[in-house]
């Protein structure tokens, strides 16, 4: 089995999430099984997941799992179903707060239930209050109708303990917050009470995450075959899946720079995020980079004997390549786009910048920013934006449009893409924009744009946070039809790179190596691990 980790699956994806969900979609078009498999309660994982094209069969959260909820039968859950214990209990709806007030005959506040903003009004989580009107528990439910997690309140207002719940009401995990010296509350530890009521107590989060994934690792045990666990935020999983129990093929994905200072990559402290990670390069069956560049620069820095893969997490699907190609002559002149959250590493202030230079020629030209923003530092990288729109006089013609889904559509019309981040992993946006035919435009930064972007034949690297120059290199494409549609036309072919049939190819050989060391690992395997997965069962 092939699992892709993450911690959950959010509505507003990260580019993390983006190339998992492609990878996914590639495993499945070639019938190859694969799971995505997420670390974090959330109780709306499943209304995501299927929104993104992840069906129930093909996902497995870690709290589900123990809780005995992989599968279930979904329902909407309304507040009149609840039993409080209290006779007789009367709702007053409040609209205005997506709750309702439960109240005894006598008028005393017995719950809020919170509900979702939708016509159907589905219970979100209720808060039980005692008969001296204090809060001493909230039950969170999931979205296919049962209640998943409980929260237990202290008397100074606290959340001391928290018991997750199967849909019959079992309790099966137990966390434990407790004071520090410093007043703070932490959690103490993790206790699981599995099926047929065997206790398990772990200290941290990461003991816990470590069972589930030999639970995994034997539960689609094969000797013919490895599981394979490709580990997308490392910090969810380094420790635990380089300690299981029994053998896998275990493989790292670097999403983004190795090194804080991406641009110093030689040197520079590693980024904190894979900081594990890349002192532990050796226990891992593989490492996977985007690019060749990054998989150069690991294997300079590191000379590790794992073996580096390059595999693009992007896939321009065959449909797209097969698409009408849209001349330059039937877009709208002029018109840049970027997707991306508004974001400090972003740094969409220096392209409204680029923006604001190539507007005093060309007045028609305009910015459309399609992302969410990112809520850092009081929003901090969206009134840099604010400010650099009111400095170069942009109001009406830079526009923060927010999350859309309607790719197609906006990338047909549009006629430049810019990008202007301090660091990326690959950016599956401007691989997009490419195979929409856009003109690229992008800082030299790594990883991945000053790969994708092919100077002078799909569009301009320009220097490192040189807003400037990248203003000049879209004013001599706007002067220039001819310069413009060869860029054009350079786009939709260099898009070709990252075809199905080449990604997979890339995957394939992955997968290949797994097989070929498997024997290997097999026989290193300890006699004792043989039967461990009998003492599962």
């Amino acid at each position: 089995m092939n699992f892709f980790v993450n911690a959950t699956m959010p509505k507003q994806k990260s580019g993390i999430e983006h190339a998992q969900l492609k990878r996914f979609e590639l495993f499945n078009n070639h019938q190859v099984d694969s799971r995505i498999v997420l670390r974090d309660w959330d109780p709306v994982a499943h209304v995501n997941a299927n929104a993104a094209g992840i069906p129930d069969n093909q996902l497995i959260n870690m709290f589900d799992y123990f809780q005995e909820a992989v599968a279930v039968t979904p329902k909407t859950l309304h507040a009149q179903e609840i039993e409080f214990g209290v006779p007789n209990v009367q709702f007053a709806d409040e609209p205005a707060n997506n709750r309702y007030l439960v109240t005894a005959q006598n008028g005393q506040l017995v719950a809020r239930v919170n509900y979702d903003a939708t016509a159907d009004k589905r219970v979100r989580s209720t808060e039980l209050f005692d008969g001296y009107n204090n809060l001493f528990r909230v039950d969170h439910y999931d979205s296919r109708g049962f209640a998943s997690l409980i929260q237990w309140y202290t008397t100074d207002n606290q959340i001391g303990t928290e018991t997750w719940v199967t849909p019959s009401g079992r309790t099966v995990i137990e966390t434990f917050n407790k004071k520090t010296m410093a007043g703070e509350f932490v959690k103490s530890g993790w206790r699981l009470i599995e099926h047929g009521g065997h206790v398990m107590q772990f200290d941290t989060i990461e003991e816990l995450t470590k069972h589930f994934f030999d639970r995994l690792n034997d539960d689609f045990w094969s000797e013919d075959q490895p599981n394979v666990f490709v580990l997308d935020r490392s910090h969810l999983g380094d420790w635990g899946l380089l300690r299981l129990r029994k053998p896998a093929y275990v493989v790292m994905h670097l999403h983004n720079s190795h090194a804080g200072d991406a641009q110093d990559p030689m040197h520079a402290i590693l980024n904190n995020h894979y900081e594990f990670a890349m002192n532990a390069l050796d226990e891992y069956d593989a490492v996977v980079s985007a690019t060749h560049k990054q998989t150069h620069d690991v294997n300079e820095r590191f000379q590790p004997k794992t073996r580096l893969f390059t595999i693009p997490v992007g896939v321009v699907p065959d449909r797209l390549l097969q698409s009408e190609r849209v001349p330059v002559a039937r877009r709208e002149f002029g018109k840049v786009i970027a997707f991306a959250r508004i974001a400090w590493e972003k740094h969409l202030d220096d392209l409204v910048r680029a923006v604001g230079i190539v507007h005093k020629e060309f007045p028609q030209v305009t910015l459309d920013l399609y992302g969410y923003a990112d809520p850092a530092d009081n929003y901090k990288a969206r009134t840099s934006v604010e400010e650099a729109i009111r400095e170069y006089g942009l109001e009406g013609v830079v526009t923060m449009k927010g999350y859309t889904t309607e790719i197609d559509v906006v990338e047909n019309n549009a006629m430049m893409y810019g990008l202007t981040s301090r660091m990326e992993g690959f950016n599956l946006a401007i691989m997009e924009a490419i195979s929409h035919g856009l003109i690229a435009f992008s800082y030299d930064v790594n990883y991945g744009p000053n790969e994708i972007v092919e100077d002078d034949v799909n569009g301009n690297v320009v220097p490192y946070e040189d807003y400037e120059a990248m203003a000049q290199a879209m004013l001599k494409v706007l002067r220039d039809p001819d310069l413009a549609q060869r860029y054009s036309t350079g786009a939709y072919e260099s898009s070709e790179r990252y075809s199905e049939e080449n990604v997979w190819h890339a995957w394939r050989e992955l997968l290949d190596d797994a097989a070929a060391v498997w024997p290997a690992k097999l026989a290193a395997m300890p006699a004792h691990a043989h039967d461990l997965n009998k003492e599962a069962e």
